[in-house]
């Protein structure tokens, strides 16, 4: 019989040792794409709820197609508690919930990843992927400690809230969306500008003091760089819809500069 999985949260233990750790976005919704760049080398992938074309089967899939490969992350739609539930069942350990603006509502996403007394979990540990249908041995014992919550942060509200959302008990990191952001601060598309940098420089000096990691979403080399000089410690530097789009852009550039045919 194969040994049972670990109840423990591997990325959860290399944030808080922190990192650094660089991750890639998931956005295709497939499979097939999750296994491949899982195989690729980086510290942690995000399936994309939110913008990706996912529900809770194909985050089934690719949480299955990742494997123990590397770390999942994942970004729910929303933080409402009967889309986090399902996922949680499935076997999801680690969230990244958008549009955070205050403690009260990360209290609220720590209670429904948690067991009564400290939470709102449900009981269904003997028909769920999460503890492997009751096969993981200590699962109900070391299932709360196990969760890894991170709010993203991405309006002025998040901004002016970091601190005392980062100090929520069961917080276990911030992430700041620097593109929404930049749009919520009338800075559509730039986020390097001034404004919107210094709103994040913010938000990872609150991290900072609260004794907690930040991380962001960098798909450029000099955001990414720019990113971990300010101190965070786990940056997406990219996606799969990205690298599919700029593999297809570079192949076709090298084949009409070997004298291929333009189709224009």
């Amino acid at each position: 019989m194969p040994a049972a999985p670990s109840p423990l949260n591997a990325f959860k233990a290399r944030l808080a040792a922190g990192g650094p750790l660089t991750g890639l976005w998931l956005s295709l919704g497939d499979a097939a794409a999750a296994e491949v760049c899982a195989d690729a080398g980086f510290d942690w992938l995000l399936i994309d709820g939110e913008h990706g074309p996912n529900d809770v089967r194909s985050t089934l899939d690719q949480l299955r197609a990742i494997g123990e490969r590397t770390d999942a992350v994942v970004r729910p739609a929303d933080g409402r508690a009967d889309g986090l539930r399902p996922l949680i069942d499935i076997g999801a350990r680690t969230f990244l919930v958008p549009m955070v603006e205050s403690a009260a509502q990360a209290r609220a996403l720590v209670a429904v990843t948690r067991y009564p007394p400290h939470g709102t979990r449900g009981m269904a540990s003997a028909v769920t992927r999460a503890s492997r249908w009751s096969r993981t041995p200590g699962y109900l014992d070391a299932a709360d400690a196990a969760m890894c919550l991170i709010p993203q942060i991405e309006t002025p509200g998040g901004v002016a809230a970091a601190a005392h959302i980062a100090a929520v008990d069961g917080v276990d990191a911030l992430f700041v969306g620097l593109y929404d952001l930049s749009a919520a601060l009338g800075r559509l598309g730039t986020p390097g500008h001034p404004d919107v940098w210094g709103a994040f420089t913010g938000v990872v000096a609150a991290c900072r003091a609260a004794g907690k990691p930040c991380g962001t979403f960098a798909p450029t080399p000099e955001l990414a760089a720019a990113a971990r000089r300010e101190g965070c410690s786990f940056v997406a530097v990219g996606s799969d819809v990205g690298l599919l789009v700029q593999g297809c852009a570079e192949l076709l550039d090298r084949s009409r500069a070997d004298g291929g045919a333009d189709r224009t």
